[in-house]
């Protein structure tokens, strides 16, 4: 949540820069740069602690100790493949392969 925070104040900032310098016929690749530099410097000087807070949601979530992202489908999925092959060691399930008839 804080990653998608500190996203959408910096979007926040690059549109009506963007569309300010496009206002002013910098052109779309000079606007670009332009607006990206500014609301660049302007979110690493006053919001770092919305930065900090996106960097530690990041640094947890690829550390490998981050619970997996899965809905609750999935989950049910998973519980009834898992029951369905230690009830039946005969079946095998293969994820990875593409059914004949495809």
């Amino acid at each position: 949540m804080a990653f998608l925070k500190y996203s959408l104040i910096r979007l926040a900032l690059f549109v009506p820069l963007f569309v300010l310098f496009l206002f002013l016929q910098t052109g779309a690749l000079l606007a670009v740069v332009f607006a990206g530099l500014i609301a660049f410097a302007l979110s690493y000087l006053f919001f770092q602690k919305q930065r900090d807070a996106a960097t530690a949601a990041m640094r947890e979530r690829f550390s490998g100790r981050a619970k997996p992202l899965r809905s609750a489908g999935e989950v049910a999925d998973a519980d009834a493949e898992d029951r369905l092959v230690d009830g039946n060691p005969a079946v095998r399930v293969e994820n990875d392969r593409r059914p004949k008839d495809a």
